[in-house]
């Protein structure tokens, strides 16, 4: 019998029940625009684990990790925990930060906050240890920035410098009046929380809910499951 790979949308896991929500969210509209099977699971924090909804997933598997940036989840851990259950076999994605759509939800949430032409911008991340997810992150801000034609600067919320708060005092002692803080997350939590208290003018609303987020999900599974059999 033929069958449809299942999608597994793989995110972060927060204890912020709105942030929970947004996650479930995300996967029925993604289970929308596919018309395919959509299963969600949690790299960290909460359950089920990526492993444990693996293991229990029939047939053909693709899993797309909802982070936007290739970091140690990505990378090592959803890897782990699928070998670990048995599913070697399942294609793993690119992560979401390079997809244009997110570029354009990010964009927008900019003019929703009330970014006008000659604002310092600082582009608002989690954070890394790993070099190649970095080097991902520096890759947003200059895409936003060549989307905006100003400058971006990339600031950190919880691993690496400069601190968000960090940046937005050095660009103030620049003179820049006006600093607005992009969130490049894609829930609310405890780093979006955090945005708050970073001196900024303007602070975006993370990148989720929002339709394009998860047109973006549904383009990296059809990419993928292309390559599998049906």
């Amino acid at each position: 019998m033929h069958r449809h790979p299942t999608l597994l949308l793989a995110v972060h896991g927060t204890r912020d029940p709105h942030g929970t929500a947004v996650a479930h969210s995300l996967a029925l509209r993604v289970a929308e625009v596919t018309h395919r099977p959509t299963r969600l699971a949690f790299a960290d924090v909460l359950t089920p684990t990526v492993g444990d909804v693996a293991s229990t997933t029939p047939g053909p598997l693709v899993v797309v990790p909802a982070f936007l940036a290739s970091g140690y989840h990505v990378r090592t851990d959803i890897p782990h925990q699928l070998a670990r259950a048995g599913r070697a076999d399942a294609v793993i994605t690119p992560a979401l930060g390079q997809h244009p759509a997110v570029l354009d939800t990010a964009v927008r949430r900019l003019i929703e906050a009330g970014y006008r032409t000659g604002d310092a911008v600082v582009l608002a991340c989690a954070g890394t240890s790993d070099a190649h997810a970095s080097a991902e992150l520096h890759q947003a801000a200059a895409r936003l920035s060549h989307r905006l034609d100003a400058p971006v600067t990339l600031a950190f919320i919880a691993t690496g410098r400069p601190t968000v708060a960090e940046q937005v005092s050095h660009l103030r002692e620049q003179g820049h009046r006006r600093v607005v803080v992009a969130s490049w997350l894609l829930a609310p939590g405890l780093f979006h929380d955090r945005l708050a208290h970073a001196g900024a003018d303007a602070i975006t609303r993370p990148l989720c809910p929002e339709a394009t987020i998860a047109h973006a999900v549904a383009d990296r599974y059809h990419r993928a499951a292309i390559s599998q059999p049906v």
